[in-house]
């Protein structure tokens, strides 16, 4: 099998080729001010879209050099078959060692005066979209409640009294607000567009169709924002487009007549749209740094099958019926919406080595055309009848991505205004490759696997983590699989995929390996197969503390993983699944909820806990399984390889696998990833081991080695450790995570578990309690309700 760096190679070699195979011809784009411009070096186009106009118009293959500066975009860059198809390339890139910048935000000429109570405001002339304000490059934001808290889990800060009456009245005209607000159970979000108000204070809103699964608002993880009344903190700002003012609340020591005020214009950078019967082939954009777009929350968004997402198709660069076209070595960030979108026809185009961060949506998306499903439904509750259902196997047409790939690239901080969100979205393709990733710092899964439509994906050598940071009930990779076999009936649903099993891999044709994963979800599963999803191979991960999760399904196999802290969550499973769960190390206890059947096979795995290990035999399983110590090379270094001799290996069939291999390769992305932190593993001897007790869903024992205060951070060993939070059944997982270390309870103070016991009761019922964390190397307090 090719791994992705040859792969890659070869995809490369093919380009340069190609490029080689044809005449060539160098155009050149700066912002020179002499008149001439003949694309040449010393007399340079002075416009981006000049230089694509002649490049179209070029027999040869063709170079853009872009020279050093900012190029605003009054309209997106448009790339299509006249540009680049099997007789010629188009490659656009940066001149070497000199930086390049493709933004749609203009610069704001304002000249500020006083207003009130800090306020400054301006005079905006010109009329523009007044979406975004960035300031000195960074996202400022609009005039809110709650205000902006960096440490809020939610939407930097919600409260119930975001939409409470009494509030809504003092608001002289909130059109043109938005309201923000999580799912009721927290499965994504919802945004809406205020239109007025009532006389007794009720919002009247239009939106709510960015989620698929329209079951209410949460009651209080709201917020609104682009209201006027409540300008009145630092960073905040408000445009009147009636009145044409800007008004700013400064940052501390913030000299705002030095600063640059940008606002962007544009949702589409570049668009690289090919025609049905001409794709765009051998486009290569390289070295380009691209920023600023306009949010897109509000623009027409369509549901994404039965999965719990709706989407708006469009990025800073699109990608719609193209052929070995490359995004390389580019820098993304700040911008309002998705980051790249892959539309429907695509195929062996790729995005590598580039940096994307700041997104306000998803990161990198592939998105096929449900006009190519047979028999599709488009809301959980839906299904086509099996007298209506067309059975026949895979796509009715070609028209979605496959054989693309998402190599070597680093994806952070995303899900800015947008929480049903990821780094790398799947829905309606086949044979995508995501490989070599490092995704962390969002708000959802770090990658989403919408459906079953088509299979043959491979996720591999990416390393995942902080991730469900603000929703929950998901993974750091979830999948979804309510496929045409699928009813949300499980009964109905269990009757059809034994009266008719072949439909079971009607959609998902081929499987879905996921191997060689580093993943640690500290809110949710680090793997999460939910709702029908089938037809998965998952080996060789190394789980950091979130476990994996195979609701109903059918032939997953689960090999060779390791399980820190954590365990197999079966959920539903069919009796004769076809499921396979071995030779895997497993700290905790299985979690089963509500099975049918154990599957096919589970058995040959490695326990650390004979406790756990004595439950699985009560359930008939893990015949051949062994319990063991295992003892790893060095865990605190992140390398939990065990010695080759040991019983794991030995005796249990385990092999073990790179600890080295995992997220981005190139030297200076690798200078810029963070890496997770990495857990205590846990050898419990027994399940009534004292040393260990549970609270609200949270797993607890006295901070007491020197592992523990290394990876905590602590001055000496006291505290009570946190080792890990239930992902649904915690009341506290806002508040507390995996590595805190509690150190106090309503100023009584908790040097170990007894001290712990002993604070908690003085809790009383209902009661706001103070509890003092460690946390990030340092102290820290938080309030609970109980």
């Amino acid at each position: 099998m090719k791994t992705p760096q040859i792969v890659f190679a070869l995809f490369l070699l093919i380009i340069l080729v190609s490029t080689g195979s044809h005449a060539q011809s160098v155009y050149y784009v700066s912002h020179s001010t002499s008149l001439k411009e003949d694309g040449s070096q010393a007399y340079p186009y002075h416009s981006i879209h000049r230089a694509i106009e002649k490049a179209k118009e070029d027999k040869n293959s063709v170079t853009i050099y872009l020279r050093e500066g900012k190029y605003i975009l009054d309209k997106p860059i448009v790339l299509t078959p006249e540009n680049s198809c099997d007789s010629k390339t188009l490659t656009i890139k940066a001149y070497p060692e000199e930086n390049v910048v493709l933004s749609s935000g203009i610069s704001l000429n304002l000249k500020w005066e006083k207003y009130k109570k800090g306020i400054m405001r301006a005079s905006v002339s010109g009329n523009p979209i007044m979406d975004m304000l960035i300031v000195n490059g960074n996202i400022r934001h609009m005039a809110r409640f709650p205000n902006y808290d960096k440490e809020a889990v939610r939407f930097n800060g919600t409260s119930a009294l975001a939409t409470d009456p009494a509030r809504v009245k003092k608001w002289k005209d909130p059109e043109g607000g938005y309201l923000h607000a999580m799912h009721k159970h927290d499965w994504g979000d919802f945004h809406y567009r205020i239109i007025g108000k009532t006389p007794k204070g009720e919002l009247q809103l239009e939106g709510g169709w960015q989620n698929n699964r329209p079951m209410g608002i949460h009651k209080e993880n709201r917020m609104v924002e682009n209201i006027f009344e409540e300008l009145d903190a630092p960073g905040e700002w408000y445009y009147s487009q009636d009145e044409g003012w800007l008004y700013y609340y400064p940052l501390p020591e913030e000299n705002i007549n030095e600063a640059t005020f940008e606002t962007p214009q544009l949702k589409h950078l570049i668009e690289i749209v090919g025609k049905e019967s001409a794709p765009v082939k051998n486009v290569t954009i390289e070295g380009i740094e691209l920023t600023q777009t306009v949010r897109t929350f509000m623009e027409d968004y369509e549901p994404l099958l039965r999965s719990d997402w709706t989407i708006y198709r469009g990025g800073a660069v699109i990608f719609r019926r193209t052929e070995n076209c490359i995004l390389h070595d580019c820098y993304i960030h700040n911008v309002g919406g998705n980051g790249i979108f892959f539309d429907k026809y695509n195929r062996h185009s790729a995005i590598t080595g580039s940096f994307l961060t700041s997104i306000g949506a998803s990161a990198i998306c592939f998105v096929g055309d449900p006009a190519g499903l047979r028999s599709p439904s488009f809301r959980y509750e839906e299904f086509v009848t099996l007298d209506k259902m067309d059975r026949a196997k895979g796509p009715l047409n070609e028209n979605h991505p496959a054989y693309c790939e998402v190599y070597n690239n680093l994806i952070c901080n995303i899900g800015l205004f947008e929480k049903q969100i990821t780094g790398v979205e799947l829905s309606m393709c086949r044979n995508i490759t995501i490989s070599h990733n490092s995704i962390y710092d969002t708000p959802r899964a770090g990658i989403n696997i919408s459906e079953g439509t088509w299979g043959g994906h491979i996720i591999e050598h990416n390393d995942i983590f902080n991730t469900v940071k603000e929703t929950g009930d998901h993974g750091s990779i979830n999948s979804w699989g309510r496929d045409r076999f699928w009813h949300p009936d499980y009964n109905i649903m269990a009757q059809i995929v034994c009266e008719h099993p072949a439909l079971i891999l009607a959609d998902i044709v081929n499987p879905i390996i996921i191997r060689h994963n580093r993943l640690r979800c500290d809110r949710g599963w680090d793997i999460d197969l939910d709702d029908g999803s089938s037809n998965y191979q998952i080996y060789d991960n190394l789980c950091l503390n979130g476990g994996i999760k195979l609701r109903e399904g059918f032939y997953r196999t689960v090999a060779n993983n390791i399980l820190i802290n954590n365990t197999l969550h079966p959920h539903l499973w069919f009796k004769n699944n076809g499921d396979v769960f071995s030779h895997n190390i497993v700290m905790t206890e299985y979690k089963p909820i509500n099975l049918n059947g154990w599957g096919k096979m589970v058995d040959y795995n490695i326990f650390t806990d004979s406790a756990a290990y004595i439950a699985a035999r009560r359930w008939d399983n893990d015949i051949h399984s062994i319990v063991t110590t295992v003892q790893f090379v060095d865990a605190a270094k992140g390398n939990f390889n065990v010695a080759d001799d040991s019983e794991a290996i030995t005796k249990g069939g385990f092999h073990n696998f790179s600890m080295n291999d995992f997220g981005v390769l190139s030297p200076h992305l690798k200078q810029k990833a963070k890496t997770p932190l990495m857990p205590v593993p846990l050898m419990a001897n027994n399940a009534m081991d004292s040393s260990i007790m549970t609270w609200k869903g949270i797993t607890l024992k006295s901070l007491n080695t020197l592992g523990e205060r290394s990876a905590t951070g602590m001055d000496v060993e006291r505290g009570v450790y946190v080792i890990s939070v239930d992902a649904l059944g915690s009341p506290v997982r806002d508040f507390i995570a995996p590595n805190d270390v509690i150190l106090g309870i309503k100023g009584i103070p908790v040097n170990n578990l007894e001290d712990l016991k002993e604070a908690l009761k003085h809790i009383v019922a209902k009661e706001k309690a103070e509890i003092t964390i460690f946390r990030s190397q340092k102290e820290q307090k938080v309030i609970i309700t109980f």
